[in-house]
């Protein structure tokens, strides 16, 4: 492999040779990868923005559709010449500063806005929705990346491809390529996340070179913004059962003993992985009366973390407060695939029963009976009473403004919205978005939870023979289920439970917010992997985790909107 050693000028196409594998070939052969052209700027003069479009950034590109990029710098970083056909040619101006950043100093922001793990197309023409970020100061990548239908690790790889064309590029562009931010929400919020946990992680490197990618450069990134991530999914279905089974009704005994097995999963699972709390406390689960381990420290520490969630509502709110008008912050920047509607704050309905019943189980899609939370509340006390209508459950203080829950359950009952089925993420039918991610790039989904398969062996052992064969199956690469599933699991990298624990680089800065009444996924999803942030060690110099109070799947915030929000927090990193 030849590595590229610096750039002639400013005017010069420099390349490099990279080595990439034709799919799964076993002989290499080498591809020219050029830098970018800084005679071929255009520039959005409304904005004051130059940007570029349509750079491919890897060499063997598995899918030309995604992997491309654009740049969007903000116009005092350079000066230009006129090329007399709507194009510039430009140099780096290392002396204007924009917002209080300079050519120098300027860092990077990259949208990872893919839920449900969706592709996410490159743009084609110039978009005004970079402008909050380059009036800020920030040099906006807008890369393209493949999703679930190809079969994961593809998402995280081409962004990792991406990052590491931009660092290739580090010479020719301004600004500081090691000050890298991401951020995405649902199934970007973990694709985010990931690129925050597996800095230079050796398991990508084979799925790198075959793209062609850039392998002289890191992909480490300095922080990482998640909202409602829906990542772990190596544990996703056991979490939802211990937190809420006990919502479901309804239940064949079969389905019962299946929710009860994972919930049961889960707590082993918790006290595998040594978390500790704030001053060093282990976080375990022990076994309750239900025996479902509805009892331990980490019990406690996930009801505490319920009632901060509530109390800061409690502090937040002026009142009267009309529930109904309550709006999710989204920003105006998001950069979310055509089509796409995050879920506002009335959130997605509770479903009626599934008519099917699939080998014989009921999958368990029952209302959870939550509380209706509709209409104006003129006093913290009106609204309290509200949530207690089903049972009193929320015992409120109303000279200290603060708030205290009998128990855990309670609000997985009472608030927390019950949408999916008995194996949440990779459910009997194989028909989950995360099946898809988890198949062969093919467009159809394998099963990949090696819990939902222990626990089946048990409660349906008919079912767990189809587990067992997917499990069995390795991707393109060679990979297998299991060593997949690890590259898309930030624990794996974060907890010293697991072999991957200190092999890659992790991001600095981390921000993690969900609404805490969505049911699209557990607490405990975003929970453990900040928890396991905040005991990794100095590597990691903040993480801001937040669960907010009457907001669902969305780009959740106590106040302001995520957009102004992430600025914010992306500068007070750098300070």
């Amino acid at each position: 492999m030849n590595m590229f050693t610096k750039a002639l000028s400013a005017l010069t196409l420099a390349s490099v040779s990279v080595t990439a594998l034709a799919g799964c070939a076993s002989s290499p052969e080498t591809r020219i990868l050029p830098l970018i052209d800084m005679t071929a700027w255009n520039y959005n003069e409304d904005d004051d923005v130059y940007y570029q479009l349509g750079i491919q950034y890897v060499a063997n590109p598995a899918d030309s559709t995604y992997e491309t990029l654009g740049f969007f710098v903000p116009g005092s970083y350079f000066d230009a010449t006129a090329n007399g056909d709507g194009t510039y040619t430009v140099t780096v101006n290392k002396t204007k500063d924009v917002d209080g950043f300079t050519a120098k100093t300027a860092p990077f922001v990259l949208p990872v806005q893919t839920p449900g793990y969706a592709a996410l197309e490159a743009p084609t023409t110039y978009t005004h929705d970079v402008k909050s970020y380059t009036d800020a100061g920030f040099i906006f990548i807008y890369a393209g990346a493949r999703g679930r239908d190809h079969g994961a690790p593809a998402g995280v790889t081409d962004f990792k491809a991406a990052i590491r064309y931009v660092r290739y590029n580090k010479n020719l562009l301004p600004g500081d390529t090691e000050r890298l931010f991401t951020y995405g929400m649902s199934g970007g919020g973990a694709q985010s996340a990931l690129l925050g946990a597996t800095g230079d992680a050796p398991e990508y490197e084979k799925y790198l070179k075959a793209l062609g990618a850039v392998m002289t450069e890191s992909d480490a990134v300095m922080g990482s913004m998640d909202w409602c991530p829906i990542t772990n999914l190596n544990v996703a279905d056991a979490a939802y059962e211990w937190e809420l089974g006990s919502a479901r009704t309804n239940l064949d005994e079969k389905t019962k003993a299946i929710s009860e097995g994972l919930a049961k999963s889960f707590a082993a699972y918790i006290n595998s992985l040594g978390l500790t709390d704030e001053n060093g406390n282990p976080l375990t689960l022990e076994e309750s009366a239900d025996g479902l381990y509805h009892a331990g420290s980490y019990y406690d520490y996930m009801k505490k973390t319920i009632e901060t969630s509530l109390n800061n509502f409690l502090s937040d709110t002026t009142w009267p407060y009309n529930a109904n008008a309550q709006k999710a912050a989204l920003g105006q920047n998001m950069m979310l695939p055509a089509g796409w509607t995050p879920r506002g704050p009335q959130g997605m309905q509770n479903r009626a029963p599934a008519a099917e019943d699939l080998d014989g189980v009921n999958r368990g899609k029952t209302a959870s009976g939550t509380v209706d939370l509709s209409g104006t509340y003129n006093s913290a006390s009106d609204y309290i009473a509200a949530l207690n209508a089903n049972e009193e459950w929320v015992m409120y203080d109303e000279k200290t403004n603060t708030a205290k829950i009998t128990s855990v359950e309670a609000f997985m009952k009472n608030v927390k919205q019950l949408q999916k089925s008995v194996g949440a993420f990779d459910d009997m039918s194989g028909s989950q978005p995360e099946n898809t991610l988890f198949g062969l790039g093919d467009g159809t989904g394998l099963h990949f939870d090696a819990i939902m398969a222990q626990v089946l062996k048990e409660a349906a052992p008919e079912l767990a023979e189809k587990y067992k064969a997917d499990l069995a199956k390795k991707d393109s690469i060679g990979s297998t289920m299991e060593e997949r599933s690890n590259m898309y699991n930030p624990m794996y990298y974060l907890s010293s439970a697991y072999k991957g624990y200190k092999t890659a680089t992790v991001a600095k800065f981390w921000r993690i917010h969900a609404g805490i009444f969505q049911g699209d996924t557990a607490v405990s999803t975003e929970l453990d992997y900040a928890l396991a942030l905040k005991n990794y060690g100095s590597e990691v110099k903040s993480v801001d985790f937040t669960e907010v109070w009457g907001l669902y799947h969305t780009e959740a915030e106590r106040t302001g909107t995520s957009t102004g929000n992430l600025i914010a927090w992306i500068k007070d990193c750098l300070k």
